[in-house]
């Protein structure tokens, strides 16, 4: 009787433990919510931890705060949550809106069955993102009243905290754009700051403008690194690049705006052992970028926070001392650096965990730099009183001064008329300066334009990644079992030499090598090999046709002008924008295969093809999230001209988009995704080649274009 009470006891603690451990539910109900409470962490000291693991781990901690902050460690963390839909929404979104993190792994479970996951982080190149934004959104497909687990794996090498969301994908998106038009805000104030200081320096040639101006530059640099932006916009292939710019920029900012400090509240003058002290800190801002260099980016984290609050209250304490001595201009500085530093220290609190994370906290960065740049503007202006009452003063001494004595005037009037030829003469040099500035603006914008052409390209080449890793994966995954097989054949051998070479009579040689070939099941163990080495030649040539495709679509000499088939660089096109099909979309080509050799620039119309599949593939998505969508690629010719027909049956366009559709920079995609040249390249290209280019698109049918393409490349008349 005791036995039976003792194993229902037992039985009922492991049910207990298994209601204490069962995993908490977020139900979305149709508000967009924070979800960090809701969040298991499991710390993984390893950092390589597989994903089976994970979701049988039973060491799962529930966060305790709606922003978990897991601070700077080597380690990395699994991190989990269930969402239950109880909307009518089947398409979900969750957004992690730290920007730096460096290894971002996300996995969907529903049913016991991986159903998506994503590779990607800001020390990863920025395509291989889901959603291009710097922030980290996932779209997560559930059903009504179903359930979904995501698993995410994260490891950083700076300040880690977990800003997680739950939503549709438009009130993430909505999310995600009000943080893009703060910060867009932010970069105005800056921009506007940097301006106004610029006029002035040109106009009173102070060397402390150009020491602020530096300064904010910086500081804007910084920023866009630490929010993400400067890798989003600028470095997207580069993330090792945009990585270390966080840590590089975040010391030039201590390099810069001690600098400045010191030159603004003339330190040198004021507070000369100060001035000596604060080499100090440069010391240390070069030590924290050595470390960054040297792929210690959690010490060289760890080195920047203190190091920048330090340096900032020691310029506080300097701006304080030089305002007891009577510098008129240390007042306006320590109001903006006061509130600068208030700022700062709630950014590291709020890393150091001892603040809650918050909107407030995590902008603080941004509204002190942003205010600072305001005040220390003013405290800038207020000089200029100051340089003109000196002038003042100094015109009143002059006045008095050639009152009374006739010499000095003639001196000071051969003075003046020197300065005046030296002004106009620095003047000269600078319309002279910002002549060639102009000029490299212009250069700019036409490299920007030609830039564009390759820009899709570069979006896409994420994308051969994927189809170059399944026969790649076909080769790899024979190796290991084709060299198995193959040190079984040679012990084969070795055994059936030892028997061969034994006094044994030859029946009963021939015995034991038939029962060891039995044994080892030498015919099976054969046949195995001949099926695994034709494995990787299937693999390795995939391999190939994908890299030749790659190789037509490039075109290294496509500045050239050469016959081309344009049936194979449709073909090639096709093979760069795969992956952009996603499975849902059915491809049908018509090719006329005796379509003659045109005389083109056989890269740039590869490039125009690219720019209207990829709108033609854009368009498909938009209308059909699952399946349903068709692309056409059709190829005719006549006794003059090839034609070209890329239709679908996406969303389609009006009549005023068709107008405006090749001017520059319109485009009617959401912000971020696209820049509006590439049209407008094509229509350039197509003209180029004394072509043309016709569309017939309805709104909601689909769009359909046809180039006309000479055979012979005539040079017209200018």
């Amino acid at each position: 009787m005791n036995k039976i009470k003792i194993t229902v006891i037992i039985i009922f603690l492991l049910c207990l433990q298994g209601v204490v451990k069962a995993q908490e539910v977020v139900n979305y109900d149709g508000y967009f919510q924070v979800i960090g409470g809701k969040l298991e962490i499991l710390t993984d000291t390893n950092s390589n931890m597989p994903i089976e693991a994970a979701i049988a781990s039973k060491n799962y901690i529930k966060s305790k705060t709606d922003f978990p902050n897991l601070l700077t460690t080597n380690f990395s963390y699994w991190v989990r949550v269930t969402l239950k839909n109880s909307s009518a929404n089947k398409t979900l979104g969750i957004q992690i809106s730290q920007a730096i993190i460096d290894y971002v792994d996300f996995y969907q479970e529903t049913d016991g069955k991986i159903v998506q996951s994503n590779f990607s982080g800001h020390r990863r190149p920025f395509y291989n993102r889901i959603v291009n934004h710097q922030s980290f959104i996932y779209p997560v497909n559930v059903s009504p009243n179903q359930e979904t687990t995501i698993y995410l794996h994260v490891k950083s090498g700076k300040q880690l905290i977990l800003p997680v969301y739950a939503g549709t994908l438009s009130q993430v998106f909505e999310h995600a754009l009000r943080k893009d038009i703060t910060f867009g805000i932010y970069i105005g104030i800056i921009l506007v700051m940097i301006l106004y200081n610029l006029f002035v320096f040109y106009s009173v040639r102070d060397k402390n403008y150009l020491y602020y101006v530096s300064y904010l530059a910086i500081v804007l640099i910084a920023q866009a690194s630490i929010e993400g932006y400067l890798f989003r916009f600028l470095l997207p292939n580069y993330p090792a690049v945009a990585d270390n710019l966080i840590y590089i920029t975040t010391a030039l900012i201590g390099f810069a705006a001690i600098e400045f400090c010191k030159s603004f509240l003339d330190s040198k003058h004021y507070t000369p052992k100060m001035h000596k002290i604060s080499y100090i800190f440069y010391v240390f801002y070069i030590i924290q970028i050595i470390f960054a260099l040297c792929g210690q980016y959690n010490t060289s984290y760890v080195i920047m926070e203190p190091t920048a609050m330090l340096s900032a209250l020691f310029v506080l304490a300097m701006a304080i001392i030089i305002l007891r001595k009577g510098s008129r201009s240390a007042k306006f500085f320590l109001i903006a650096w006061s509130f600068f530093i208030l700022c700062v220290v709630i950014y590291g609190l709020k890393d150091f965990n001892i603040l809650p994370y918050n909107s407030l906290t995590d902008s603080a960065l941004l509204i002190g730099s942003a205010f600072e740049a305001v005040m220390l503007s003013l405290a800038l202006a207020d000089r200029i009183n100051v340089f003109k009452a000196e002038k003042e003063r100094s015109q009143e001494e002059t006045v008095r001064a050639l009152q009374e004595n006739e010499r000095i005037i003639r001196e000071q009037n051969v003075i003046l008329e020197a300065k005046v030829e030296e002004r106009t003469h620095e003047l000269s040099e600078a319309n002279h300066e910002l002549n060639i500035t102009l000029d490299d603006l212009k250069q700019a914008q036409t490299q920007l334009v030609e830039s564009e052409k390759m820009a899709s390209l570069g979006q896409l080449t994420a994308g051969i990644a994927h189809e170059i890793n399944n026969p790649i994966n076909f080769v790899t995954s024979n190796v290991n079992p084709l060299k198995r097989d193959i040190d079984m054949m040679l012990e084969a051998l070795t055994v059936i030499e030892e028997i061969s070479a034994s006094d044994a009579s030859t029946a009963e040689k021939q015995k034991k090598i038939q029962d060891y070939k039995e044994e080892l099941d030498f015919d099976y163990l054969t046949l195995e090999i001949k099926h695994l080495i034709r494995g990787i030649n299937e693999g390795a040539n995939r391999t190939a046709e994908i890299v030749k495709g790659l190789k037509i679509f490039s075109r290294l000499d496509e500045d050239d002008l050469k016959k081309a088939d344009l049936n194979e660089g449709l073909e090639s096109t096709m093979v760069i924008a795969n992956n952009l099909l996603n499975n849902k979309i059915t491809v049908v080509k018509e090719y006329d295969k005796n379509l003659p050799l045109a005389e083109c620039y056989a890269g740039k119309l590869n490039q125009v093809f690219l720019n209207i599949i990829s709108n033609a593939i854009y368009a498909i998505h938009k209308r059909f999230e699952e399946q349903g969508g068709q692309l056409l690629l059709k190829t005719a010719y006549d006794d003059q001209n090839i034609y070209i027909t890329i239709k679908d049956n996406g969303t389609g366009m009006d009549e005023q988009t068709q107008k405006k559709m090749f001017e520059p920079f319109f485009t009617t995609k959401d912000v971020g995704e696209g820049t509006g040249l590439g049209m407008s390249i094509t229509y350039n290209t197509i003209k180029k080649h004394n072509g043309q280019i016709m569309v017939d698109s309805k709104l909601g049918e689909g769009t359909e274009f046809t180039l006309q393409i000479p055979i012979i490349f005539n040079v017209k008349a200018t």
